[in-house]
């Protein structure tokens, strides 16, 4: 009996971390949204450029890999973000045959203000978080995005 009580006890743990971390991740997309609102950017164009911002430049295919894209459509994306002077494509030095796309001066500020923004959110949201609850949260997530890898 007591070990079914233990298994029970798992179980709801596994589903409420499942659900909140569900529910987490929609507040996060919808104010992430709101954000980018207030830039001529969408959604998918800010994760490219986030990509970009954070692993340098890449080809399509690289692009298209990391956000689970055809080529075709991370092209287009590219083509719209090209046409806005947030990237461009680049000849590689090393193989005139790879074109690699770089992020330009208005991608760089654009990813930077609304990760500045998303802090400003996520500081305003633990404000009532104790500074050991939240080297707990940031050592637990941490722990849980490697698990994931």
């Amino acid at each position: 009996m007591e070990l079914e009580n233990s298994q029970k006890v798992s179980v709801d743990i596994f589903a409420n971390i499942e659900k909140d971390l569900r529910y987490i991740s929609g507040i996060i997309k919808q104010k992430g949204r709101e954000m980018l609102s207030h830039y001529k950017i969408t959604p998918p164009q800010f994760v490219a450029l986030q990509w970009l911002f954070e692993d340098g430049d890449m080809t399509i295919g690289e692009l298209s890999s990391k956000m689970f894209l055809a080529c075709s459509t991370t092209t287009d994306l590219v083509d719209r973000m090209e046409k806005n002077l947030l990237v461009e494509r680049v000849k590689d030095p090393n193989d005139r045959r790879v074109v690699r796309i770089h992020l330009l001066e208005e991608g760089n500020r654009i990813i930077d203000e609304v990760i500045k923004k998303r802090q400003v959110y996520l500081e305003e949201v633990l404000k009532n978080f104790s500074a050991e609850e939240m080297k707990l949260l940031q050592l637990n997530l941490m722990k849980l995005h490697q698990e994931m890898r």
